[in-house]
């Protein structure tokens, strides 16, 4: 009796363990595994995925790339936008150095046609003199990328009246400020501080110590009237007055790359103008050497005049268009940037 309660208790064993096997099987090959993990979830049951079998569709993780800034968002990242990636070249420079001093013969040409009234010299001595008395080395070859560098790009545009953009922009670690750009008197709107600021020979004066003289050249007589202006002050006229000595620190001297004008002017601006503005100049210049940048000063002002900050003529405005850049392909350059998040742009209100 007792050996026969055995085998009846072994064979409803057995075949209660096939019948859930079977139950287990079917519910396997019909069941996302989603959808498995949903039912466990909702009947209170813990949640553990097992390895694959056939019939069972797996979703592939798509790899994310470790971030180079500690940024919410770094603009260099890769994968952001598609449009951003096929235009974006990090292997170009935007300071000319001694590495990189002999360009490229199409660059050359280039650069030596903007203003072709200027005669030739030879462009790679005229640079070993320079690099003689300024450094010739790229500050901005080595990233951290447990740091998050926010840049602001201050234009010179009539909408900063008003702004009361000031504190937002010094709160930035680079600020960049093209030409004259004054602050004082306008350290509300604009800001006090500048790390940077980019101007060429005619348009030039002196800095504190702190800031970074940024020449951005149009012509080889350019680089001679810097090594002058640092040196013997010989140059006292380009086709303009210019200033013979400069009183900046020679430390932080730096040389717009005639290969990153023309990089510009190929990929970005796609030809339209005669060459970019110095606002594009600097503004890509910042989204090279910058893990977040903002922009400030560009454009019209709330009316559509364009005008420079300090000026109190609403329509002084000449460089609307000028015949050289072309302001409306520029400014739609700068709204796709910020549509694709790689910069924002705070206007005026």
């Amino acid at each position: 009796m007792m050996r026969c309660s055995l085998r009846i208790w072994i064979l409803s064993t057995t075949a209660l363990l096939f019948i859930m096997s079977l139950l287990f099987t079917f519910s396997h090959n019909g069941t996302e595994t989603s959808d498995l993990a949903a039912w466990a979830s909702a009947e209170g049951h813990p949640v553990r995925l097992v390895p694959g079998y056939p019939g069972v569709r797996h979703h592939p993780l798509i790899p994310r790339l470790p971030k180079d800034c500690t940024c919410r968002q770094c603009l260099r990242q890769p994968g952001a936008s598609a449009w951003f990636d096929s235009h974006y070249n990090a292997a170009v420079s935007p300071v000319w150095t001694l590495e990189n001093r002999e360009l490229p013969a199409d660059v050359q040409r280039w650069w030596m046609m903007l203003q072709p009234q200027f005669r030739s010299h030879n462009t790679p001595e005229i640079l070993s003199q320079l690099f003689q008395i300024i450094p010739g080395q790229n500050p901005y070859k080595e990233r951290n990328p447990l740091l998050c560098r926010r840049c602001a790009v201050v234009g010179n545009s009539g909408n900063l009246r008003g702004s009361g953009y000031g504190k937002d922009i010094d709160g930035h670690n680079f600020i960049m400020r093209i030409n004259q750009a004054p602050t004082l008197g306008f350290e509300s709107d604009v800001g006090s501080k500048t790390t940077h600021h980019f101007m060429y020979p005619e348009s030039a004066k002196n800095l504190p110590a702190n800031v970074s003289f940024v020449l951005v050249p149009f012509k080889a007589l350019d680089l001679l009237w810097i090594t002058s202006a640092l040196s013997t002050g010989q140059i006292r006229f380009t086709y303009a007055p210019v200033k013979a000595f400069l009183r900046v620190d020679k430390n932080k001297v730096q040389i717009y790359n005639p290969a990153f004008f023309k990089y510009i002017h190929d990929r970005w601006t796609e030809h339209h103008g005669r060459y970019p503005s110095t606002g594009m100049l600097v503004l890509f210049f910042a989204l090279h050497v910058c893990d977040e940048v903002n922009v400030f000063g560009f454009g019209a002002d709330n009316r559509g005049n364009w005008h420079h900050y300090w000026e109190n003529n609403r329509y002084a405005g000449e460089f609307r268009k000028t015949g050289v850049h072309d302001a409306d392909y520029e400014a739609q350059l700068i709204d796709t940037l910020a549509r694709e998040g790689k910069i924002k742009v705070f206007r005026s209100t």
